[in-house]
């Protein structure tokens, strides 16, 4: 696989973007995914200058979670804004880790997804409950680099 475009279907791509919808109706965190195809950079690094590129940073509570992948890189990372980090504990992530890594380990990278993002909304409201008047502060769409 070798390009962005090949990663996921249309139809997957929709998928995952309803999944950010559901997740995002029990909390006021912001959940987004970047997917491209490789990088130079140390991933955790890129992650985070990708964050404030989506503008991630900006949220009233900073409560944003990126999924950026890597797909020739083979690698994800989940990176969550000051705000999360710090209410919440060190290892608050690994759940969500582990489920988006089992199903990317057998090539279903959609499930993974899906699955990694209705995990992290799960996770959020339990710190970031949504309340009335709450705005979807960011876009739903997967972006691509």
């Amino acid at each position: 696989m070798s390009k962005v475009e090949d990663f996921l279907s249309a139809k997957e791509e929709q998928e995952i973007v309803e999944a950010i919808r559901i997740a995002e109706r029990n909390t006021s965190g912001e959940i987004r995914v970047h997917i491209e195809k490789s990088t130079s950079k140390d991933h955790m690094e890129h992650a985070m200058e990708i964050f404030h590129w989506l503008k991630m940073d900006n949220t009233k509570d900073a409560n944003g979670v990126l999924i950026y992948v890597a797909v020739e890189d083979r690698a994800f990372v989940i990176y969550g804004d000051k705000g999360i980090n710090e209410v919440v504990p060190e290892n608050f992530w690994n759940s969500t880790r582990d489920v988006i890594a089992s199903h990317f380990r057998k090539g279903d990278f959609k499930t993974g997804l899906v699955e990694g993002v209705i995990k992290a909304g799960e996770q959020l409201q339990e710190h970031f409950p949504w309340h009335h008047g709450d705005q979807n502060e960011l876009s739903d769409e997967i972006s691509k680099g």
